[in-house]
């Protein structure tokens, strides 16, 4: 999964540093705090993407910081609760909280909630990691490392192929003939006979689309060219 920024905040360093452990794994890069009033300050500093965060905490809980974060932010955040928090946990979630999971939870539901939250932000805030990054729809372009991901799977393409989506999603909604993607990716004059593009399309196609026949993501416009849907 591409790089994403959690913040995790628990009183208990038992648990705080085995979710540390299990979302390191996965590729996050991961923030820690035991209480809000540190919480509060890791986000003042760092860019963070998804919160994970306990109910009840010494000096400021995770109600009263889930209400300072939403003063300013929209992250999700994801509340951990003990089956007798369940009050706590509704006031949670009425205050500003995307989630909850309940102690004792298992480790691979936490990591399939932290991933489902992060799409569901990125589809519906149209949010970017980073100036380098392009997030459609699940699909995610990384210039910087030149990765590609599609509902969080990396996918390895060429770099021709990597050219060819990084030129049409950065223009998503535009539509390039083979000419255009010819003249952009490999700065030629295009000839008439030349069906590279059509090639490097098909194969695009295959590594990116569930159905390839069925393109989710790149359209074809019968005459005109190509295009990725917004």
């Amino acid at each position: 999964m591409p790089i994403c920024k959690l913040l995790v905040v628990d009183d208990d360093i038992e648990i705080l540093n085995s979710i540390d452990i299990y979302l390191s794994n996965e590729g996050f890069e991961i923030f820690k705090a035991t209480n809000g009033i540190e919480a509060l300050e890791v986000l003042k500093k760092e860019d963070i993407h998804l919160i994970i965060m306990d109910i009840m905490m010494p000096k400021m809980d995770g109600i009263q910081t889930t209400l300072q974060i939403r003063k300013e932010k929209d992250i999700p955040i994801i509340m951990l609760t003990a089956k007798s928090e369940d009050t706590d946990m509704i006031l949670g979630l009425n205050l500003g909280a995307d989630d909850y999971i309940t102690k004792p939870f298992n480790f691979l539901e936490l990591i399939a909630r932290v991933k489902s939250n992060i799409r569901r932000y990125m589809k519906y805030s149209n949010f970017k990691k980073a100036e380098d990054e392009i997030y459609i729809n699940g699909l995610n372009l990384n210039m910087r490392t030149n990765e590609v991901y599609v509902n969080d799977d990396p996918v390895h393409l060429t770099p021709t192929e990597f050219k060819i989506l990084e030129l049409l999603m950065r223009n998503a909604g535009q539509i390039f003939s083979i000419e255009k993607i010819y003249e952009n990716v490999w700065g030629e004059e295009f000839f008439e006979s030349e069906n590279t593009v059509a090639v490097h399309i098909r194969r695009i196609r295959e590594k990116i689309e569930i159905n390839p026949k069925q393109p989710f993501y790149l359209k074809v416009v019968w005459g005109v060219g190509y295009k990725i849907e917004k």
